[in-house]
């Protein structure tokens, strides 16, 4: 994962304060530029265009928090779901801290294309999370060559699966009206125990408990 220097820092920073201001993008990217003392090279040398410069937004805050929770001291030893919990608390910490931001790049509406686009440059770090997870079963060194693509097709559709559930929680966090974000904490605690309860072919209680909840959060609105 990549280090912000300090001129792309700047250029974020000016960014985020100026579209939180005027609730739109900049005219153009000379007038930005311009206004912000920014040498307007330098914006190109990172950023194509605006659009590219808001998902980058995003991927920041997802590899800033994978990097805070596996700075931890005992990350390392921590199974699969506490380090997979780790990173949901931490990345909607990190999100609820520029919820003004967020709400601006990402939106509310569920059909707009380009914050779609925004949100699948996510899409590849966090699946690279999950695969350092480890969540599938070994293959074995002698596995039949259609085993062995079996497994991968397996875990290819459980990269897919966690990356389901990401979107679930970020909409749910988008929707949440609760004190603190105390009712996302919640769901991203009972979704991804019922998760991890699939694997383990064990869901049905779990399951129950988490329909529970949402039928609760849907009847309370």
């Amino acid at each position: 994962m990549k280090n912000i220097d300090n001129a792309q820092e700047k250029i974020l920073d000016h960014y985020s304060k100026y579209v939180l201001r005027n609730n739109r993008k900049p005219l153009n990217v000379f007038t930005f530029c311009e206004e912000h003392d920014i040498n307007e090279t330098d914006f190109y040398f990172y950023y194509a265009n605006f659009d590219v410069l808001e998902a980058d937004y995003l991927r920041y805050f997802m590899q800033q928090s994978i990097r805070l929770i596996m700075a931890e001291e005992n990350y390392l030893f921590e199974n699969a779901k506490t380090k997979m919990l780790s990173f949901y608390f931490t990345f909607f910490e990190q999100l609820t801290m520029n919820r003004s931001l967020l709400i601006y790049l990402i939106g509310t509406e569920r059909n707009n294309l380009n914050n779609l686009k925004k949100l699948w440059s996510l899409k590849k770090e966090f699946q690279l999370f999950i695969k350092s997870l480890d969540l599938s079963e070994p293959m074995m060194d002698n596995q039949p060559e259609n085993m062995a693509k079996i497994e991968r097709f397996k875990n290819k559709g459980i990269e897919e699966l966690y990356w389901g559930h990401f979107l679930a929680t970020l909409k749910f966090w988008i929707d949440d009206t609760s004190s603190n974000f105390e009712n996302t904490d919640i769901f991203i605690e009972k979704s991804v125990d019922t998760s991890f309860e699939f694997l383990e072919v064990k869901p049905l209680k779990k399951l129950i408990d988490f329909g529970k909840f949402l039928f609760n959060e849907k009847v309370k609105n």
